[in-house]
């Protein structure tokens, strides 16, 4: 059944109209028609099942028939602190980490990173990032929404506190994931296409941080992120 995210208030017996979004999706792409069956939720956990009700040129209007109540969150709270990397690279990294169960998704600037971008730019980058996610929590079956945090220096957010696991990706790392023991919340950083620069892996480990190693072959940014978060969920989650 087709999944939507609707971020509105959704009760049972509600009759609404689906924002321009998800109506352009579902009455021009998809081109569903009155009657059929939508599975609808707003992020904030459990889905709907509405009917469409009508669908014009610009609006689809629905009937919210029953709740049920149902959660494919993962018992491991991962974060993800990903330098930015150029346009599909990021993209890519947000999309596969919320179909591998992050819980929240922190954008950094490092000394390697490429993308400089305005204030506003960045704004709609952000903007640009949630939208991938709420369509990927679509495509995966999630009713929990991951958070996206605006986008931050890495110094000053090494600066912060921080709680459960704290592992920083880098080649020759002095630790691997098998040696670790398992833990319930995990921060992972990682580098932008450079990687991050000694002073700042050094910093890291200061903060706290241990270096992780991925095994022998260095690893692109999009890839890196994506291969640690797998392993995670693997060892100490729900993957497998």
């Amino acid at each position: 059944m087709t999944r939507v995210h609707v971020p509105l208030p959704l009760l049972v017996d509600q009759r609404l109209e689906l924002p321009e979004g998800p109506a352009r999706h579902v009455g021009q792409v998809l081109r569903m028609r009155a009657g059929e069956l939508l599975t609808l939720f707003n992020g904030a956990g459990g889905e709907y099942q509405a009917v469409i009700e009508e669908v014009e040129r610009r609006a689809v209007r629905v009937r919210v028939e029953s709740y049920r109540e149902v959660t494919r969150e993962s018992a491991l709270a991962l974060t993800l602190a990903q330098c930015v990397s150029k346009g599909e690279r990021m993209d890519y990294t947000v999309q596969k980490a919320v179909e591998l169960g992050v819980t929240a998704i922190v954008p950094l600037l490092s000394a390697r990173s490429v993308v400089k971008l305005d204030g506003e730019r960045w704004e709609k980058k952000l903007e640009h990032w949630r939208g991938i996610v709420s369509s990927a929590c679509e495509q995966s079956g999630r009713t929990v929404l991951p958070s996206v945090a605006p986008v931050q220096k890495l110094d000053a957010w090494l600066a912060q506190p921080g709680e459960g696991a704290r592992l920083v990706l880098a080649p020759g790392g002095a630790h691997t994931l098998k040696t670790l023991a398992p833990a319930p919340a995990v921060t992972l950083l990682v580098g932008p296409e450079g990687g991050l620069d000694d002073q700042e892996v050094a910093l890291a480990v200061h903060r706290g941080f241990r270096a992780i190693g991925l095994g022998p072959r260095v690893l692109r940014t999009e890839t890196a992120g994506v291969a640690a978060l797998s392993a995670l969920q693997a060892l100490w989650g729900d993957l497998g």
